[in-house]
């Protein structure tokens, strides 16, 4: 082995393994890396860059500039004190003698240091730094054991663990080996080429070259991101040439990138028979068991060709377009006997097998929940001077598809068919978009229903939910939420605040109680399900750059109404920027805790007679002014005009505490004063407790 006097070296680190779980490959790698990371970082050692490599047979790690021990450290260990650690003889005593033992020297040996509290005796020792080949096999070992692999499994007659069993461990320090063994495999710097195009062994030369090595020998592009990138421009060159444009699902790209070790696209087609199926079931087709990138027009109108990723660069593409077109036409072949099929009889007629769907044990069916759903629906739309009986039919028919062939096929599709078979049947468009719209926003960052029928339906279906659940005492706990409550009351509070619904929400959940008593006596979980909701509003609020105080400030007012709720946090995030806000909130927090230790009710009115001060004089008019000239708008929920008026109390407020003193000894004067006090806190209280800034 070479050896180098260079202070640094870069480090690589390979887990050869059979083919990896492509869902996982990113979480495992980054996992993998962090942990490395990690450890050398615990052990004084860390690099000046840090890459990651992941494919479907390795997890690799290069560290660049990574010292090649770790620095020599000067060990001071406290001892006993020195009037201790001698008896009157000068004898040493069992303490100090145990603390010299444990530092294997002799008491003698030992150092005083003189401290405020008096003479210690200590021990001193120069530790050398250890090489990092010999701290490298442990870190490796530890961050591989701390992997976040569900289920391990066991190879050979081994009783060692990993998520896929490992056939080579590369461990290098620049160009030298590093030593050791690895869930039973010795290491070495020979790592193993592309599965097919280059099985045989490659001796890396330098940690450095890794990554060269195996792209120009191996056939191996070890970046995921690297890999990634040439799925994405293969695909869209690919579907450029057919006339379309490659639909690439992030998730699938990533999923794709993790099946194969270099890309290679190949293109195919389907005939045009099956254009006449809804695109989106061909499309699931493609991607969820085919890995396919479906091709589509500039408007999104599926054509019939497709692009897959070949982990082969095959002398005979055609045969692979072939192979992949004669997979393909089968499952299309079913897709269009199962459309066939659910288009012979209605979407109305199905409602009798939800009869048969149990939604939970103690809620009863899906034909129940769909009955809860249409009454509350019905009182929403009242609410909001909206079609009543579409919503009711929405509701009626918003589970029927989850009984049809295609749905049972490709349970991703419910909702997307509903609206297929109700246009099918001649509902009303905003029925039908219901069917599809009932289930968003379905995930961070989804859309929320653009119909008011499909508003209407997504928030009564989601609110029967949560208040059904909470009724029976399986409200979330932890990680555990089976029935997506989190997501449900988030998408309850966008529905309501992004789609303009001046709507009380604690109204709705006393009608979803109602609708319940059937079943369960739902009234007691209404302020629970309530708060449960309105706890989202903080992390909603977080992701819009609006800080958690100022939606406290709203909060601690208990409003019901989400809209108005959004009105007023918008309004309280717009004040904070104005120059009078800060003293504002200071003031509104020492009115709060005057008023708070005052024994017995506050006069809602003040005497203007007993008003002796300017400052207070003034400020009373001010308060006067402002009480008339913000009544309307508090009354139209314009919060954010009604507040930048108020901020011209500021110098008033300020004039009033410099000169004023509240707790005057005349008991008339205080009371009064009190009073003007309440008022102006009054005033901001009508939008917000200014005193939570």
């Amino acid at each position: 082995m070479s050896s180098n006097t260079s202070s640094t070296k870069d480090l690589l680190i390979e887990i050869g393994t059979e083919e990896l779980p492509p869902k996982a490959l990113q979480t495992l790698s980054n996992a993998f890396t962090a942990g490395v990371v990690d450890g050398l970082k615990k052990a004084s050692l860390e690099a000046s860059e840090v890459i990651s490599y992941a494919a479907p047979r390795r997890l690799a790690i290069l560290l660049k500039d990574v010292p090649v021990k770790q620095a020599d450290q000067s060990v001071e260990r406290k001892g006993p004190a020195k009037a201790a650690a001698f008896d009157a003889d000068g004898n040493p005593t069992k303490a100090v003698e145990g603390f010299a033992r444990s530092c294997g020297v002799a008491p003698q040996e030992l150092e005083e240091i003189e401290t405020p509290k008096g003479t210690w005796l200590i021990f001193k020792q120069e530790v050398a730094g250890k090489s990092t080949s010999d701290l490298v096999p442990e870190i490796v070992s530890q961050s591989l054991a701390k992997l976040p692999i569900p289920k391990r499994m066991r190879w050979g007659a081994s009783d060692i663990e990993f998520v896929r069993p490992v056939h080579w461990i590369v461990m290098m320090q620049g160009s030298d080996i590093i030593e050791g063994e690895i869930l039973g495999v010795a290491s070495s710097n020979t790592t193993k080429g592309h599965r097919f195009h280059h099985p045989d062994a490659i001796t890396i030369t330098q940690a450095s070259t890794y990554a060269e090595q195996l792209r120009t020998t191996g056939h191996v592009i070890a970046s995921f991101n690297e890999r990634r990138d040439e799925v994405r421009k293969q695909a869209e060159a690919a579907a450029k040439t057919l006339g379309g444009i490659a639909q690439l699902d992030d998730a699938l790209v990533d999923e794709v990138t993790a099946l194969i070790e270099k890309p290679i696209a190949v293109s195919g087609s389907f005939g045009e028979e099956f254009l006449d199926i809804p695109q989106e079931c061909l499309i699931s087709s493609m991607q969820d068991h085919q890995k396919y990138f479906p091709v589509v027009d500039d408007s999104g109108k599926l054509l019939p060709y497709f692009i897959t990723t070949s982990n082969i660069d095959s002398i005979n593409v055609d045969a692979v377009r072939q192979g992949n077109e004669r997979v393909i036409r089968p499952r299309f072949a079913d897709a269009k006997f199962f459309w066939d099929q659910d288009c012979k009889v209605t979407l109305e007629s199905r409602r009798d097998a939800s009869k048969k769907i149990v939604f939970q044990q103690k809620l009863g069916t899906l034909y129940e929940k769909t009955e809860r759903v249409a009454k509350l629906a019905g009182f929403i739309a009242d609410e909001l001077s909206t079609d009543k009986q579409n919503a009711i039919r929405a509701a009626e028919l918003s589970k029927c598809d989850l009984s049809s062939e295609m749905v049972n096929e490709f349970a991703e599709l419910q909702g997307i068919m509903g609206r297929y078979y109700a246009e099918k049947d001649g509902e009303n468009t905003d029925v039908a978009n219901a069917m599809h719209e009932q289930y968003q926003p379905g995930f961070a960052g989804d859309v929320i229903p653009t119909g008011m029928t499909g508003k209407v339906l997504s928030l009564s279906d989601k609110l029967d939910t949560l208040m059904g659940i909470f009724a029976i005492g399986m409200k979330p706990t932890g990680s555990k939420d089976p029935f997506s409550l989190r997501r449900a009351a988030l998408g309850v509070l966008r529905i309501i605040i992004e789609g303009e619904l001046s709507l009380d929400l604690k109204a709705l959940l006393q009608n979803a109680a109602t609708g319940l008593k059937d079943k369960v006596d739902a009234d007691d979980a209404v302020n629970d399900t309530f708060k449960y909701i309105m706890e989202r509003l903080p992390a909603y609020y977080k992701d819009q750059g609006i800080d958690a105080e100022t939606v406290e400030a709203v909060a601690s007012l208990r409003p019901t109404h989400p809209l108005d709720f959004d009105h007023r946090v918008k309004a309280v995030a717009a004040f904070k920027a104005l120059p009078e806000a800060e003293s504002l909130a200071a003031a509104n927090k020492r009115i709060s805790n005057i008023l708070k230790k005052v024994d017995g009710n506050i006069a809602e009115t003040v005497d203007e007679s007993l008003l002796e001060e300017q400052a207070e004089k003034a400020l009373y008019q001010s308060v006067k002014a402002q009480q008339e000239k913000v009544a309307p708008l508090f009354a139209s929920g314009d919060y954010s005009s009604a507040l930048t008026s108020l901020a011209g109390l500021r110098d008033d407020v300020d004039s009033f505490f410099d000169g004023v003193m509240v707790m005057a000894d005349d008991e008339k004067l205080k009371n009064n004063r009190l009073a003007l006090l309440n008022q102006l806190r009054n005033l901001f209280l009508n939008i917000a407790d200014l005193s939570r800034l």
